[in-house]
């Protein structure tokens, strides 16, 4: 056997795993960079932002700069606002906001599921529910407060209706769009409709379900916000309306920067789900 056959599998064997490193060490050092070009531009807005607020070049009274924005939170923090313990703001918010985020995913899969396994049922309520969504959601918010008055259900309301849709929309499009084959076996097995439906359907709409409820997670706190800013006793939205009340811009701004933290932990919790979920998927697999 000649030495060019001996060595060919060595040196493949060997460029194999270098090539594999290398993909590994360029991925690390894109995350880097794209960290750090992160971090730059935050810093780049908000120290523009300042220095223009200062210089007066725009009106630090309406538009305010971040150090006033600290100083705002870090009083929340260390003695409250004047509805109680910013915690509990926060805590009253995100208790609407979950509750309202539950129950609409819940009515959305259960509907979407049914209307796309039944073509009765969907011929029958599909118009309904387009004219439904079709709806500018946010103005019924002042029509819950009417209904169930300033205390969370109203709020629950509205996260209800804004989270149910696109919830919907997403089961509905998951069941229409499961393996015709995957079904076929599971009835030639014996399977009865509940079971193709709980064992076939629902699985296989799972990663379209999960697409949904990052997006919905926040209409939910959006209508808790929404809500509360109509009329509340407590919450993240009444101190934004407080502070417009008072002109206090940096009391708006402070409202809404702790409102994007908490939607990005949640957001962070969603991803580690579905990661954990979806550990069999290959990466960048789509639906």
């Amino acid at each position: 056997m000649s030495p060019e056959v001996l060595s060919t599998p060595v040196v493949d064997t060997v460029k194999a795993p270098g090539r594999a490193e290398s993909r590994a060490q360029a991925a690390r050092r894109r995350k880097v960079v794209v960290t750090a070009a992160r971090v730059l531009l935050l810093v780049v807005v908000l120290g523009l932002w300042e220095v223009l607020s200062r210089a007066e070049v725009i009106d630090p009274f309406n538009f305010s700069m971040p150090s006033k924005i600290w100083d705002q939170i870090s009083t929340w923090v260390m003695h409250g606002t004047a509805q109680g313990s910013l915690g509990e703001q926060v805590w009253y918010t995100l208790h609407e906001a979950l509750l309202g985020w539950g129950i609409g995913v819940v009515a959305g899969v259960v509907f979407g599921i049914a209307l796309g396994r039944i073509a009765f049922l969907a011929d029958v309520l599909g118009p309904y529910i387009k004219v439904l969504n079709s709806l500018p959601r946010i103005v019924l918010a002042p029509i819950f407060v009417i209904w169930f008055g300033l205390g969370p259900a109203s709020k629950v309301a509205s996260a209800v209706v804004l989270v149910f849709f696109p919830v919907f929309f997403n089961a509905f499009q998951g069941a229409r769009e499961v393996d015709r084959n995957l079904v076929a076996n599971a009835r030639i097995l014996g399977a009865s409709d509940r079971k193709v439906t709980l064992q076939v359907v629902v699985p296989s709409a799972t990663s379209w379900i999960f697409t949904s409820l990052h997006v919905s997670f926040g209409f939910a706190l959006i209508g808790a916000i929404v809500g509360e800013y109509i009329g509340a006793t407590k919450g993240i939205g009444l101190l934004v309306a407080a502070s417009q009340g008072t002109f206090n811009a940096a009391g708006v701004y402070a409202a809404m920067v702790i409102l994007a933290v908490v939607a990005l932990l949640a957001e962070g919790l969603l991803t580690f789900a579905e990661r954990r979920i979806f550990r069999w998927k290959p990466a960048g697999s789509d639906h």
